[in-house]
């Protein structure tokens, strides 16, 4: 099984979307203030806003909640700005990740994301010191039962995407990351809104890892998960489905 944004397999596997919820909420949150802020704070003319009102819909975050971080995005509130970083390295097993953020504290952030990194036995490196390892994408996400699997391939290639992986819980449609709001809005006519659509990575090729390898990676993943300032963790990892079974049990 290879390693993809969001840590999904793991961390559906542990229960954890449900006892995180407040996480979540904070990090959807971020990401409407700041596309608001940095964008017009209409979701119809703002691809990166409207996206983020798709995640909090997706995440069944009250709709006053949103439209108070819309607000005070648009207003330009002191306190509510945050900056976008990067941050890129190893981690166990040679797995390259890339950690992506928003924050009001650049050093805070940076010095936190560094010892998660060096406790899992990982290194932080250099911006762009494993990009070269990643494509730039675009990513709609449908529940499975959106649509079948066939109807869902052929509208997604009509539509301009370049590929469709189907499985037991999502439709995961990728394209070009300039296509990605095309592609969105003629996924949006045929099946309604979708779960989630944002750009990405997509590892180019994987790293295999197992025994305590891996489990020292999960637990640096759910540990970059777990801070309010990080938005998106991905990573190029390889496991094998049952240690990956083991490790989620």
């Amino acid at each position: 099984m290879a390693g993809h944004s969001q840590f999904k397999n793991i961390m559906h596997r542990k229960g954890a979307q449900d006892k995180k919820r407040a996480k979540v909420f904070t990090k959807i949150i971020r990401e409407l203030t700041t596309a608001a802020r940095t964008g017009l704070p209409d979701p119809a003319s703002n691809p990166r806003l409207r996206a983020a009102v798709v995640a909090a819909r997706g995440a069944n975050m009250p709709k006053d909640t949103v439209d108070r971080a819309i607000k005070r995005g648009a207003g330009g509130e002191e306190g509510d700005a945050f900056e976008e970083v990067r941050y890129e390295g190893y981690g166990p097993g040679g797995v390259a990740i890339i950690v992506e953020a928003l924050t009001d504290n650049r050093n805070r952030t940076a010095s936190d994301v560094r010892a998660a990194f060096t406790k899992a036995g990982g290194t932080l490196g250099e911006t762009n010191s494993v990009g070269f390892l990643f494509d730039r994408i675009g990513q709609v996400a449908y529940p499975a039962e959106a649509a079948g699997a066939e109807a869902m391939f052929e509208a997604a290639l009509e539509a301009g995407a370049a590929d469709v992986e189907s499985g037991e819980e999502e439709h995961l449609v990728t394209c070009a990351p300039d296509e990605l709001n095309q592609v969105r809005d003629a996924l949006e006519q045929r099946f309604g809104p979708p779960a989630a659509a944002r750009l990405g990575w997509r590892a180019k090729s994987g790293a295999p890892v197992e025994g305590e390898a891996a489990a020292a990676l999960f637990k640096l993943l759910e540990t970059l998960e777990d801070s309010d300032d990080v938005q998106n963790v991905y990573a190029n990892f390889e496991v094998a489905d049952d240690v990956m079974a083991q490790l989620g049990a």
